[in-house]
C-alpha cells in the first residue's frame, strides 16, 4: 500500500501531473491519466465492460480536488470527473506508465482509433 504523496504539483502547460512518492517522482500526462480514469465511465461494471477511451491527446486538467486522506479526484478538460485517484492507484500509473501507453496504443490501432481528435483511422483492405 502506498503512502500519500509529499507533492502534487500540476503542470498546465504541459498537462502533467508531478507526483513524488518516497523517492520516487511520476510525471504522468493528463491523457493517460484520463484514458485509465478508474471511473465506472472508463472502467465499466465489471470485466469485459471497459471503455476505450480515444481522442484525448491533448485533454487538460483543470483542477484537483483532495479526496479524504487516500486520493484525488481529477477534473478534465473535457468534462470528465468521476474517478477518484487512489494513492495506490497513481503509483501504479507511474510505474506501470510505459507499458499502459504502449497497450493503449495497440488497443488503438486495433479498433481503427487514434489519441488524435476529430480523427477517424480507415482500414483498407490488402489487395
Amino acid at each position: 500500500m502506498s503512502t500519500a504523496p509529499s507533492k502534487i504539483k500540476l503542470h498546465r502547460q504541459s498537462r502533467t501531473l508531478e507526483v513524488q512518492m518516497g523517492d520516487n517522482t511520476y510525471h504522468l500526462p493528463a491523457e493517460l491519466l484520463r484514458v485509465h480514469s478508474p471511473s465506472a465511465e472508463v472502467r465499466g461494471h465489471g470485466p469485459g465492460q471497459e471503455v476505450l477511451v480515444y481522442g484525448k491527446k491533448h485533454v487538460t486538467i483543470e483542477r484537483l480536488e483532495a479526496t479524504g486522506n487516500y486520493g484525488i479526484r481529477i477534473v478534465f478538460g473535457d468534462g470528465h470527473d468521476s474517478g477518484i485517484f487512489t494513492w495506490d492507484y497513481l503509483a501504479k500509473l507511474g510505474q506501470e506508465q510505459e507499458s499502459l501507453m504502449q497497450a493503449y496504443e495497440q488497443a488503438l490501432h486495433d479498433a481503427g482509433r487514434t489519441r488524435e481528435p476529430d480523427t477517424q483511422v480507415v482500414k483498407l483492405l490488402d489487395p
